[in-house]
């Protein structure tokens, strides 16, 4: 299973072409609400529905965290110690962490991409403490999983297929969102 953290202000495209893409790839996605409300409210004024709360969750049985961007959503991310330190667990444990935009800087704060190739959206550099910074569009390095941004998004959850999935279930959603 695959959690994807939803918080106000988050970046829309960034959170629901990670579902989409993802549930097209028959991987088992929660959409988790980090406030006490299913609704949240995207960066741009698009209300829309998680599945669930984050205390409905047991994280036990997920395999991969993604963290949308969206400069409040990354904030609302880092200002939620539960969602930090379940990020932490999930890297200590060598389960996929995952983040696009700003929100790799979630990661970096807190000592997640230490010694490790990420990329973010420009303006975070310097926040993704420890890590190599690169400018590739979606970088893998082991456990960790980042992007740059909204026009990468897809490219973003396409890769997190391949890691949860293999190549041909990610070539396959590729091509019938015509990436390729």
């Amino acid at each position: 299973m695959v959690i994807v953290f939803l918080a106000n202000g988050c970046e829309e495209i960034e959170a629901l072409s990670v579902i989409d893409t993802l549930r097209r790839g028959n991987v088992e996605v929660k959409g988790v609400s980090i406030s006490d409300s299913l609704t949240v409210n995207g960066a741009h004024g698009i209300d829309f529905m998680a599945d669930c709360l984050f205390q409905d969750v047991n994280f036990d049985k997920a395999e991969m965290v993604v963290l949308p961007g969206g400069l409040g959503g990354r904030n609302n991310l880092m200002a939620d110690k539960n969602v930090v330190t379940v990020c932490k667990k999930f890297n200590e444990l060598g389960k996929y962490v995952a983040a696009i935009c700003a929100s790799p800087s979630v990661l970096g704060e807190n000592g997640i991409l230490q010694g490790r190739k990420a990329t973010c959206y420009p303006g975070f550099e310097e926040q993704c403490r420890g890590a190599e910074i690169s400018d590739e569009k979606v970088v893998k390095d082991g456990n960790i999983i980042t992007s740059k941004g909204p026009g990468t998004a897809f490219l973003f959850a396409v890769e997190l297929l391949r890691a949860l999935k293999g190549d041909e279930a990610a070539d396959s959603v590729a091509q019938g969102l015509i990436l390729g």
